[in-house]
């Protein structure tokens, strides 16, 4: 396999030519800029986080807008040159300066004046350099799902808390005034005991202009090979990569990781389960007519818990989540807040969230990223930690087991097993060589 370094000159240069950039791709002194970008937002040398971006396209590019603002950008990656050069582009117009670029994770990863990382791959390249940087000295920020199965996970947690690293994953709700009021609510009792969770998320946003690609050879702006990295070696077709990556198994688990790790999240957050998960899982799904793409189109999964509460996730359902007590009922979804007696929209109430002076029971955070930047200054757990990204990513995957195979799964949750022999192969994957995964 190629171990690609810093991208040509020469080829960065046209890309960036045709972003009308007209300068080079990297820089000779990144650690001068770095001096004066401290000095020009008036932090102190010693305090500013000097953040390195794994990967500048679509949501790569919306995480950079914070830390751009910061004037803290030290580095860009991608094994795409147009986006790497977009990325580039961006640096230079937000901190009037150029930084170093790569086209390898492992050389930014080797960067001295880079002190942490921003990983916002696909799912199926989390694991892997989210493990490397934390081995590596560099506190991450990953975006979620954490993990593309769940051995990662557990590799996950063990390479952050044996180099003492500092992981937020980004789930970014954890972060939210109306999340955080439903799960104070919640566990303060307000509805009385919780028995019952639903979660809502969406169902496929396929493009119907994929539906005829074909294979073809990669565009020659994309390292294919790098792209690809662990997941199995497939013909290049446009409609696998980039956003659609999410609807095919080598690199996702369909929209039930996607925003299944968002509204699953709060649930565990609201039943106090972030460090347990559930015991028995049941699924059922159906999959697109046309076979354009492998995740379900629909799924319906129940999950019980140690606690006893049921969790009920549909995809195709009201996005969000709502939990159900002996009391009433709490809705919370983006932008959305509601509280009343039943589930019937007409008896739930829009209430504002709760002042942080009167959050007693849970994690406060009203910024996510910043929250990340303290406690790596601080060295304290950030509010959505990787044994909380793990967790969460896991009952999404055992969702997607029970629904794959038709079957009960029966999890421990404590020995982190499929306790049925013939099912347990489901949590962890091959790597395509020479990838491997550490434990």
């Amino acid at each position: 396999m190629k171990n690609t370094q810093h991208i040509s000159r020469r080829h960065f240069l046209r890309q960036a030519r045709n972003l009308s950039l007209g300068m080079g791709a990297v820089l000779a002194g990144p650690n001068i800029f770095l001096n004066e970008t401290r000095a020009a937002t008036g932090e102190n040398p010693s305090e500013l986080v000097r953040v390195g971006f794994i990967a500048t396209g679509g949501r790569g590019m919306q995480n950079m807008q914070y830390f751009l603002r910061k004037k803290s950008v030290a580095a860009v990656c991608d094994c795409d040159s147009s986006m790497l050069a977009k990325g580039q582009q961006a640096v230079i117009k937000a901190q009037g300066k150029e930084v170093s670029a790569y086209s390898d994770y492992r050389k930014l990863l080797e960067d001295k004046s880079v002190d942490a990382v921003v990983i916002s791959t696909p799912d199926h390249w989390h694991a892997l350099p989210a493990i490397h940087a934390c081995q590596a000295g560099k506190d991450v920020y990953c975006e979620k799902p954490l993990t593309l199965f769940i051995d990662e996970g557990k590799a996950m947690v063990k390479a952050v808390r044996e180099n003492k690293r500092i992981l937020q994953t980004g789930s970014q709700q954890r972060s939210d005034p109306r999340f955080r009021t439903a799960v104070e609510m919640v566990r303060s009792g307000k509805i009385g005991k919780i028995h019952t969770v639903k979660v809502g998320i969406t169902t496929v946003n396929w493009d119907s202009k994929l539906d005829d690609v074909k294979d073809s050879d990669p565009p020659p702006e994309l390292d294919y090979n790098m792209w690809l990295g662990p997941a199995p070696y497939r013909p290049y077709n446009r409609a696998r990569v980039h956003y659609f990556f999410r609807f095919f198994w080598d690199y996702s688990g369909g929209q039930m990781t996607n925003w299944g790790a968002h509204h699953l999240d709060i649930a565990h957050w609201g039943m106090d389960m972030d460090n347990s998960g559930p015991v028995e899982i049941t699924g059922q799904a159906r999959y697109d007519e046309k076979k354009r793409f492998e995740v379900p189109v629909w799924s319906l999964i129940h999950y019980k818990y140690p606690n006893g509460v049921q969790v009920i996730l549909e995809q195709g359902a009201k996005m969000g989540t709502t939990f159900i007590g002996e009391k009433g009922v709490i809705y919370v979804n983006r932008g959305v807040l509601k509280m009343g007696a039943t589930e019937k929209e007409e008896d739930l109430d829009d209430i504002p969230p709760m002042k942080d002076s009167d959050i007693k029971l849970v994690y406060i955070s009203n910024d996510h990223y910043g929250n990340w930047l303290e406690c790596i200054k601080t060295r304290k757990d950030p509010i959505c930690n990787v044994e909380i990204g793990h967790r969460t990513a896991t009952a999404c995957h055992l969702g997607n087991i029970a629904a794959r195979t038709g079957k009960k799964i029966t999890w421990d949750p404590v020995k982190e097993v499929i306790t049925d022999p013939s099912l347990a192969h489901w949590t962890t994957k091959a790597y395509r060589p020479p990838w491997k995964l550490p434990v």
